[in-house]
């Protein structure tokens, strides 16, 4: 199968980016090598130095050590010990500024001792024990840290270009919402010109009549749509409601439209008073949707219940149908934009559901249990409203 053109790019952006890295590090860490390497020869030639100078009662009489003494005299970065025969230490040198920290240079000429490379001998007794440059240190720890820089970029990077694409996916929602909501504007208006015109013109038609009822009531479903749509986007005011009695008025709608053999065990509105803070106009969308999935899930028979229950200040919603299922796979992308199992879907229902549940209502839905072959349950989670509003 070959990829479109949008899912190739990323791709070949990644393989870019990867080359890039892998060179960067590859580089790097040639050139840490090669500076160890002069490192190394310069602590060669300290130790070399200290010898030399060591051994001066077996030099020439006119023997030069001014280079030697240069050497050691530069030497910033080889930490060493000048310790005495019968143990303690005269000096030590390039120890981070712990020098003075009697405990902590006996520790490091313990090791030193242990695992480090052979003392020189030092006039009038001693030893000089040499420990790693500090500089070969940090170059050998250089590609590690270049590689949990680059890293560090690389996830800030994609972090970056996953919240610019939601942006993106973001105002194309809203534009195709709002443009929606603009089209079914003007055959709404139409729609009601002429039920207003058959009530006027065919008052005494008990047929006619009847039709324009339901004519009406269709109209003012579709009104409820085009509301629904104009409200993505904006900040939807959310009011204190009893949950029992807006579960029960979307069971109620659902019902009608539902199979006869498609049962519903939902609690009534005379079950208690509890308030949550939802949009209704958007919240009913999201049970719609969920009940639809259900019943698409079925195919016809079976039966769809909702449990509430409350905690503390959160109050959750479980939607449970006895439907197809979902497979472990798809759980984790039936909330994805564009994800659908159907022959006819855009996949965007779930999605919605996500975005008003979870942006607008600052609740949370999840997948809660699902088996292939036995249902499914989905779970909100809202918070709990102080009180409802006064009749």
């Amino acid at each position: 199968m070959t990829l479109p053109t949008t899912f190739r790019w990323p791709i070949y952006l990644s393989v870019i980016g990867l080359a890039i890295v892998v060179a960067s590090v590859w580089y790097t860490n040639r050139l840490a090598n090669q500076l160890s390497v002069i490192e190394e020869n310069y602590v060669r030639f300290f130790e070399a130095s200290v010898r030399d100078i060591n051994n001066f009662e077996n030099a020439a009489a006119d023997a030069d050590f001014g280079v030697q003494g240069e050497i050691i005299g530069n030497n910033t970065t080889i930490p060493a010990i000048w310790a005495l025969q019968g143990g303690g230490y005269v000096e030590a040198i390039n120890w981070g500024g712990r020098e003075a920290d009697t405990s902590y240079i006996l520790e490091q000429l313990d090791y030193l001792k242990e695992n480090g490379k052979p003392p020189v001998e030092m006039p009038y007794g001693g030893l000089m024990y040499f420990g790693t440059s500090t500089l070969i240190q940090k170059l050998r720890l250089f590609p590690y840290i270049q590689l949990a820089l680059i890293g560090t970029f690389l996830v800030v990077g994609v972090f970056g270009i996953n919240q610019a694409r939601r942006a993106e996916q973001n105002r194309v929602w809203v534009g195709m919402a709002k443009e929606t909501a603009h089209q079914l504007g003007t055959p709404i208006s139409a729609i009601m010109g002429w039920i207003e015109h058959l009530n006027t013109s065919y008052a005494d038609n008990p047929e006619l009549m009847e039709v324009s009822g339901e004519l009406n009531k269709d109209v003012l479903r579709l009104e409820m749509v085009a509301n629904r749509f104009s409200k993505i986007g904006a900040t939807p005011e959310l009011h204190p409601t009893n949950i029992y009695a807006e579960l029960d008025h979307c069971r109620q709608y659902m019902q009608k439209r539902a199979p006869r053999k498609v049962v519903f065990d939902f609690p009534t509105a005379a079950e208690g008073n509890l308030p949550v803070a939802i949009n209704p106009l958007l919240f009913d969308w999201v049970i719609e949707n969920l009940l639809r999935n259900a019943l698409d899930a079925m195919d016809g028979k079976g039966r769809i219940s909702s449990k509430v229950t409350e905690k503390d200040d959160k109050v959750t919603i479980d939607i449970t149908d006895t439907g197809k299922g979902i497979t472990a796979r798809n759980v984790r992308r039936v909330f994805d934009p564009g994800f659908t199992t159907k022959a006819r879907g855009w996949g965007l229902g779930l999605s919605l559901v996500k975005r008003i549940i979870e942006e607008y209502h600052r609740g949370k839905i999840v997948v809660l249990h699902s088996e292939p072959g036995k249902g499914t349950t989905f779970r909100i989670t809202l918070p709990r409203a102080k009180q409802l509003p006064h009749a």
